[in-house]
């Protein structure tokens, strides 16, 4: 076996290509920028990658704390086919509610299948074939699988691709309260994963979008560079993805007395929300606002009425009607088929229209507009007495600065999603004719369920985003490719060869996972290629060091350089964990 390793780690032979060159696009990403350069992917085409060897040795570390974890809580690993029969997604009526991300193909025998974003109905089909009861309950199946994603943008390098290895977990649970259980240990299991990776994260309630369920959180890495824009309280008692966070209104006029309803004469250069403010001298919060949507599913316009001093969150809204995502900005022809133009759109009287409300209208008084005309508007405008939505929801966007529904000051910030769980309840097996167990009473009952991912090539990314300087990646120690980088110098030297290779081979056999540096090149570039590459410990064996019968350690993550006697080198560093 020693002989194997002697060949493929050293290298000269190893497939590894470092470049100093990168775009102007990766330079934007430095995980993207970085990972390309010392040759741990290759780009095959926008959103997919090659990953090498070394970037294949990391994935693999990865996996194999995310096994280690979900093993240890009883989870049990499986494979499932890429390719979902489509019919299973029609079951669930996914194959409209995904829109672009869902990929179909045919087979020869014109058979359709989904190329598997996520795999929901295949572990339900899986389940439901077999005749379970309550004996049998709970359970979780995981897989590391491909999974694919038709994206409209592929950005960042692996941070949002088209095709990636996922692990997706599934749980099968008797009920809501045995389910509950089960969601609590994965968030610590989660927790730890990333943790023994080095990574911080904040667990962030969010938007469950197309997975169906009621509530699912993420964990987060905080990143500038991230995609998650989420707010959390200075004490981390509260975190919300900005498609979910709750937040205390601030209703003009609340507990006044109401006043009568009346149109008066207003100018016609009042137009926006600024102009009202300026002409009624008052705070945006007096003032109705409307945001027009239409579901391009259904062709239904929705106009969302708030208050002046708040912005539609889309993804709120979607959930309240449950049309997630169908909802685009309405355009000047689809407000032209309702009878209005911008500007001029009322909160009520619009026919063929579905009007939902923010809860602030509950509680404010005496607002301006709503019947907005070229030269008068509405005043003393009050929800329940004047007009009705078919529904008041939280539809509103949080914004820094707003208070928690506790009190808190709500922070904003942004990081990378690395992970998420959700409870998806009898979602999909109220759905799936079938996905029951047999209860203690021989009444058959659908099955309560959860699922659990994480993106492998995405927490890669953002142990790179966060663990880097100005010379390349450092890896820590739990993910990194290999323990040591031994470079040797002075090779044309038959005594610093022979010495290389015995210190190689020796730290093989003692369990060390070595990258030998051989290469026929110059030390600034082997130094280079090694601070590139971030390997934990660089290990120099020269002419110098061998006339001492030592070699130079050095720890990536910092300048410390020492001699250590290559007969204790081993020994040193079993101490460094």
């Amino acid at each position: 076996m020693i002989s194997v390793y002697l060949w493929y780690m050293r290298q000269s032979k190893y497939f590894l290509k470092t470049s100093k060159t990168f775009s102007e696009e990766d330079n934007k990403i430095i995980s993207s920028k970085l990972l390309k350069q010392a040759g741990y992917i290759q780009e095959s085409v926008a959103g997919r990658y090659y990953f090498l060897p070394i970037g294949q040795r990391v994935q693999q570390k990865v996996m194999a704390i995310v096994k280690d974890e979900m093993d240890k809580a009883g989870a049990q690993e499986m494979v499932a086919p890429i390719l979902h029969p489509l019919e299973l997604w029609k079951e669930t009526n996914r194959t409209s509610t995904t829109g672009f991300e869902l990929l179909k193909v045919k087979d020869r025998r014109d058979a359709e299948f989904a190329l598997g974003g996520t795999a929901e109905e295949m572990f339900v089909d899986l389940v439901r074939k077999y005749q379970l009861s309550y004996k049998d309950l709970p359970f979780q199946l995981y897989q590391f699988s491909p999974k694919f994603r038709d994206e409209l943008r592929a950005r960042g390098g692996l941070l949002r691709v088209r095709e990636f290895i996922m692990k997706d977990g599934y749980s099968f649970d008797i009920d809501e309260e045995a389910f509950k259980l089960t969601y609590e240990e994965m968030k610590k299991v989660y927790s730890r994963i990333f943790e023994r990776m080095g990574l911080k994260t904040a667990i962030v309630e969010s938007d469950n979008g197309y997975i169906g369920g009621e509530y699912c959180h993420e964990f987060v890495v905080e990143s500038e560079i991230g995609e998650t824009r989420y707010f959390a309280t200075q004490d981390g008692s509260y975190a919300a993805h900005e498609d979910v966070a709750k937040f205390k209104r601030n209703p003009a006029n609340a507990g006044v007395e109401v006043l009568p309803f009346q149109i008066i004469e207003q100018p016609q250069w009042v137009q926006t929300m600024d102009d009202n403010a300026k002409h009624y001298k008052k705070d945006k919060n007096n003032f109705l606002k409307n945001i027009v949507y239409k579901n391009r599913v259904t062709g239904e316009i929705i106009i969302a009425v708030i208050t002046g001093d708040l912005e539609v969150n889309q993804a709120k809204l979607e959930q309240a009607i449950k049309a997630v995502g169908q909802l685009e900005a309405a355009t000047d022809e689809d407000l032209a088929k309702i009878g209005t133009k911008r500007g001029y759109v009322h909160c009520w009287g619009h026919q063929g229209v579905r009007y939902i409300g923010d809860i602030v209208l509950e509680q404010a008084r005496n607002l301006i507009g709503g019947q907005k005309e070229d030269t008068t508007d509405s005043i003393n405008v009050n929800y329940g007495r004047d007009f009705v939505c078919e529904m008041l929801a939280d539809i509103a966007l949080a914004k820094a600065g707003d208070l928690s529904e506790s009190g808190k000051v709500l922070l904003e910030r942004r990081g990378i999603e690395v992970g998420n769980i959700f409870q998806l309840g009898y979602h999909y097996t109220t759905l799936m004719k079938g996905a029951v167990y047999r209860d203690a009473d021989g009444s058959e009952k659908p099955f309560y369920m959860g699922c659990y991912g994480i993106g492998i090539g995405r927490t890669m990314a953002t142990l790179v985003e966060k663990f880097h300087d100005a010379k390349g990646i450092i890896w820590p120690a739990a993910v990194a490719p290999f323990k040591v980088h031994l470079v040797a110098l002075n090779l044309d030297k038959p005594e610093v060869k022979t010495a290389a290779d015995k210190l190689y081979n020796e730290l093989l056999e003692h369990g060390v996972e070595v990258l030998y540096d051989d290469r026929d090149t110059s030390a600034g570039a082997k130094f280079a290629d090694a601070d590139l590459v971030g390997i934990p410990y660089r290990i120099v064996i020269s002419a110098k060091t061998v006339e001492k019968q030592a070699v130079e350690m050095k720890p990536r993550s910092s300048d410390e350089t020492k001699m250590v006697e290559m007969d204790k080198l081993a020994e040193e560093l079993d101490n460094r964990k």
